[in-house]
């Protein structure tokens, strides 16, 4: 994919109600084989967890030379982080849902439990801005709290 359609594609998912942005960081010899896979993975897991809608996916890849990226020892070259930021106001149980859901399905792509680590970042709806207006000024078409 072109920079300029994946652009597109990004503006055109920004069209929607965005809740959850995620960041993928690893290994750009590991990660730029696994995108499409590792990323329809990662939003089955966000729609089974958090009950979002198909349409709603904005997943952003940083594959980084080995020169960029330091890890702890005990990890492999597959160590991989996923970061999401997202509205505040799931339960604890969703949010335990998605992360064990994350563990279970990567195992496929050939990452270990010991190689993947995940962070929730939350926030109040009202420090999002999109489509012209606050988070908390917007009708969501999806719940947030579950």
């Amino acid at each position: 994919m072109s920079s300029q359609t994946g652009f597109n594609v990004l503006v055109a998912k920004l069209n929607g109600a965005i809740m959850s942005q995620v960041k993928i960081y690893g290994l750009r010899v590991h990660l730029d084989p696994i995108k499409q896979k590792l990323s329809d993975i990662i939003h089955s897991c966000v729609m089974d967890a958090l009950q979002y809608p198909a349409d709603k996916r904005v997943h952003r890849f940083f594959p980084l030379d080995a020169c960029d990226f330091f890890y702890p020892i005990g990890r492999t070259e597959r160590y991989t982080i996923i970061e999401f930021s997202m509205f505040e106001g799931r339960s604890v149980e969703a949010k335990k849902q998605l992360i064990r859901l994350l563990f279970k399905r990567v195992q496929s792509l050939g990452i270990t439990t010991q190689d993947l680590e995940i962070t929730i970042f939350e926030t109040p709806k009202h420090n999002w801005g999109f489509r012209g207006l606050p988070g908390d000024e917007h009708q969501l078409n999806y719940k947030v709290e579950i």
